[in-house]
């Protein structure tokens, strides 16, 4: 009962979410991402909603960029779709931020029927060996209900992001120069002050 109750309120504020979609981002979109402890690594969730006036025809699609540290084998997305995974996903009529070092991760409708109007979609799933969270881009593919013409979108959402490795860079000349004048004064300051105290 919990449990109907909590996925009621995530549809309701996923639709409620919807209120606020701009034109620009009309199609599919992520309205909230969550993760959770996953043994020993991370569960990326996203639920993803289908605006106003659109529909998903099979072979529609959206991918989620750059999403670091991906988990083999644990992808799941609800019945009727299925996911890909590429380090490069162009799709026309979009710029998205494709690093090719870290894979995307596509979800493709491949139900019998069109899925038309707001409404969600269900959530999508993934692990990462991190949590770290950082922005990255969410692409997709739908259609127009009013006359069916193909329609692609582009928005950010939250995803994985990679370790940070800090680079620790050579000093340059004039910090060592800084450096080799302060020292000797700082020892010339500490032999003045024993010679007071003594």
């Amino acid at each position: 009962m919990v449990w109907r109750t909590a996925k009621t309120l995530l549809l309701a504020s996923a639709l409620a979410a919807l209120a606020w979609v701009t034109p620009a981002q009309a199609g599919m979109i992520p309205v909230q991402v969550s993760v959770t402890p996953d043994n020993g690594n991370f569960r990326w969730t996203y639920a993803v909603v289908v605006t106003t006036d659109v529909k998903v025809n099979p072979g529609d699609s959206f991918t989620v960029y750059d999403f670091s540290g991906l988990v083999n084998g644990s992808i799941s997305a609800p019945s009727g779709w299925s996911s890909s995974v590429a380090n490069l996903s162009p799709r026309p009529g979009t710029n998205p931020n494709d690093d090719a070092s870290v894979p995307n991760v596509t979800f493709t409708y491949n139900g019998s029927s069109p899925i038309s109007g707001q409404q969600g979609l269900g959530n999508f799933m993934m692990d990462s060996t991190t949590q770290a969270t950082g922005s990255t881009d969410f692409t997709s593919t739908t259609h127009r209900q009013v006359d069916g013409r193909v329609e692609t979108n582009i928005t950010t959402t939250d995803g994985p992001i990679g370790s940070t490795n800090t680079v620790t860079g050579t000093p340059e000349p004039s910090t060592l120069a800084l450096l080799g004048l302060g020292l000797p004064l700082l020892g010339a300051f500490r032999a003045l002050r024993r010679r007071k105290v003594g």
